[in-house]
């Protein structure tokens, strides 16, 4: 594990909001080819599954507001930064109940490791964003439904539809 102090800074874009600006002598201690993936706890709260991205002479890792709203922590602070090289399997934390279904639906399963990490990791996202367990068992079956029908094939917006469709059925277990 490295720590290093490190401030919070706002990205100058509508598309992401703030970020903990590493030194690149530190972030390349944990780089290991292509693989950027990190976790990063901050303040010793609790961690944050992320990327080391390269931002002129620093690396960046994304902090979402609420983080930091929850923190009490805003653009600007120094925070205490621990980094430790991500080993898990899809770079984020997996619901154990889309761990389930993945064990229990071998073709859907077979098209979601098909697919690239990062899509793995959006795919994940969708499901765990959601803390009640009969909407992540609702969003992992629409996901499953989908990469079935699509035969691997990711259309987000027809995957949303999916996703609002079971998010509607009643008794969809």
């Amino acid at each position: 594990m490295i720590s290093t102090k490190a401030p919070i800074l706002k990205f100058e874009s509508d598309l992401w909001s703030f970020y903990v600006a590493i030194p690149k002598s530190v972030g390349d201690k944990l780089i290991e080819g292509k693989d950027r993936r990190i976790i990063c706890t901050i303040n010793n709260a609790e961690p944050i599954h992320g990327a080391l991205m390269p931002k002129g002479d620093v690396y960046s890792i994304y902090v979402k507001k609420d983080f930091l709203k929850k923190h009490n922590l805003s653009e600007g602070d120094e925070v205490q930064v621990s980094l430790e090289k991500d080993r898990s399997e899809y770079g984020i934390p997996i619901p154990e109940s889309f761990m389930v279904l993945l064990s229990q639906d071998l073709e859907g399963s077979d098209y979601f490791h098909k697919l690239t990490k990062g899509k793995q990791r959006s795919l994940i996202h969708i499901v765990g964003k959601v803390k009640n367990v009969d909407s992540q068992l609702a969003k992992g079956l629409a996901i499953m439904h989908h990469l079935k029908e699509a035969h691997g094939e990711l259309d987000f917006k027809r995957l949303n539809v999916l996703i609002k469709e079971y998010n509607n059925r009643k008794g969809f277990i």
